[in-house]
């Protein structure tokens, strides 16, 4: 940061601060322009001159006021535009005291409105001019006097354009923030539609479907023994029904998953018990993985069993995936306490994919089958190389998550 905005950014956080250097710089101009005459004598365009003891009062006045501006900025504009006044009439009209009413007509431009602003500007314009016009011992027509009427208009209009400035960019900073917050809103809308249109869908399909198997299932059971063919008949209505379900609910649970998932299986929910079998899936695909097991024997729950087998899947695809042609994957399986502990570590060197970056729909399922379950799931890079997937799932779950069909 240079010096100079390191002294800007000191200012903007004590503006008492900066409106004192403000009037300072004010009045050495004001003494500057006090001690220079700029008709000069005999000829001479420029000339040193002394100025009344009274116009030096005056500007001191004038620029101590103007230490007060953004706290009171009409107030202050009032005390300067009198002593400015009291200055073209009294004093040496060729005392620049005007500028602080200048400066300080440019504050209230700034700090108000339009209407303000016009009605501030006229008054003094009006009343500056017409004083050192009427009353001052210039001529009515002398370049002091127009001076005066151009600089108040050119106060006003600055701070005017500086208030516009301001609340454009306020504007469009709204404007943005809005747009921000309509979007959020847009796409969380978005997503209750489509989860309610899913859900609605999946009623509907099973709503249907599993009453007809239910009707056709009880007219199989009453006519079994008396008459044969009309239950054969009804078990083939069941059986149609069932796979038509089947169908409709694989389509719709198809709009949840991702490209390049596996499809849906028809057998019964898997588990730790199919480990090996799983590691070998891997093994024969390339994936060099090995399996360690401490747990005991331990008869897991449905819900715990079926939540382990998925994060050790899941991790193993994403070791397939990301990890590179040569990476290693090390899966453990240890009881320790009321927990089953589940480890996937992998040596891998490829680039982090999404999901392991923590915006993916992998970790995001992981995360969800352990929180449903209590438990803890922490993911990530390992120091040196590779990944590290640790879920910690507890051997007593909730009710809430008792047995949960799975989704995958």
């Amino acid at each position: 940061m240079t010096p100079l905005a390191r002294a800007q950014r000191q200012l903007r956080a004590h503006p008492l601060a900066a409106d004192a250097t403000l009037a300072a710089g004010v009045l050495v101009c004001m003494l500057a322009g006090s001690f220079v005459d700029p008709h000069g004598e005999r000829g001479v365009s420029w000339s040193l001159r002394t100025p009344d003891p009274l116009s030096l009062l005056l500007m001191t006045l004038s620029a101590a006021a103007l230490v007060f501006r953004r706290s009171a900025p009409m107030t202050v504009l009032a005390v300067t535009g009198s002593l400015s006044l009291v200055e073209s009439v009294t004093g040496d009209p060729r005392a620049p005291v005007a500028m602080s009413a200048v400066v300080a007509l440019f504050t209230v431009a700034a700090a108000t409105d339009r209407a303000t602003t016009w009605r501030a500007g006229l008054l003094t314009m009006t009343v500056l001019t017409g004083a050192a016009m009427l009353a001052g011992p210039l001529p009515w027509y002398a370049q002091e006097n127009l001076g005066l009427l151009a600089w108040t208009g050119i106060g006003a209009t600055a701070g005017d354009a500086v208030r516009s400035r301001r609340a454009a960019l306020q504007a469009i900073r709204e404007r943005a923030e809005r747009a921000e917050r309509t979007r959020e809103e847009e796409a969380r809308r978005r997503v209750a539609e489509e989860r309610l249109r899913i859900a609605r869908d999946l009623h509907d399909v099973v709503a249907h479907h599993i009453a007809l198997v239910n009707v056709q299932a009880g007219v199989a059971a009453h006519v079994m023994d008396k008459r044969p063919d009309q239950a054969k008949e009804a078990l083939a209505h069941v059986r149609d029904a069932s796979r038509s379900a089947l169908n409709e609910l694989r389509a719709t649970v198809g709009l949840l998953r991702q490209s390049g998932d596996p499809e849906a299986p028809t057998e019964p929910a898997p588990g730790l018990d199919r480990l090996d079998e799983l590691a070998g899936t891997f093994r024969s695909a390339g994936l060099q993985v090995e399996v360690a097991r401490d747990d005991q024997d331990t008869a897991l729950p449905a819900a715990v069993d079926l939540a382990a087998y998925r994060i050790i899947q899941e991790a193993l695809t994403n070791v397939r995936k990301h990890a590179g042609a040569e990476a290693k994957a090390e899966v453990s399986v240890v009881r320790v306490g009321p927990h089953i502990e589940v480890t996937v570590l992998d040596d891998g060197s490829g680039d982090a994919p999404a999901q392991q970056a923590g915006g993916g729909h992998g970790l995001l399922g992981m995360r969800e089958r352990v929180s449903a379950l209590r438990g803890t799931l922490t993911a990530g890079p390992r120091y040196g190389g590779g990944f590290r997937v640790h879920a910690v799932l507890p051997l007593k779950t909730p009710s809430a998550a008792a047995a949960p069909e799975d989704p995958a």
